[in-house]
């Protein structure tokens, strides 16, 4: 197996795993009393598995751009390796304010 579609599914299980836990602790702390909605109805089972399914997409995104973002090498200098660049002088030219002419009326 490819060494990023192993990365990947290592990636989508702890992401699924978080968010498991999160769901949990979302239930268990009945934040904004999700807990006694979910204990309450006889769908709550479903609005359960949205929470874990839906979070778990996110938080396996998070893990992989995380894992993959790591993998980068370091690049020498400043800027992720573009050299250090010159400040260049440029002429700025500043509008003069005119007061209006009064007439005489």
């Amino acid at each position: 197996m490819p060494k990023l579609v192993r990365l990947y599914i290592q990636s989508v299980a702890l992401g699924f795993a978080i968010s498991a836990g999160f769901t949990a602790g979302l239930l268990w702390l009945d934040v904004a009393g999700l807990g006694h909605l979910v204990k309450a109805s006889s769908m709550g089972w479903v609005a359960v598995a949205m929470l874990v399914v839906f979070n778990g997409i996110v938080f396996s995104a998070v893990q992989f751009a995380f894992r993959v973002m790591g993998m980068a090498e370091a690049e020498d200098g400043p800027g992720g390796g573009r050299g250090v660049r010159e400040p260049v002088a440029v002429p700025v030219q500043v509008p003069v304010p005119v007061a209006a002419r009064r007439t005489g009326r």
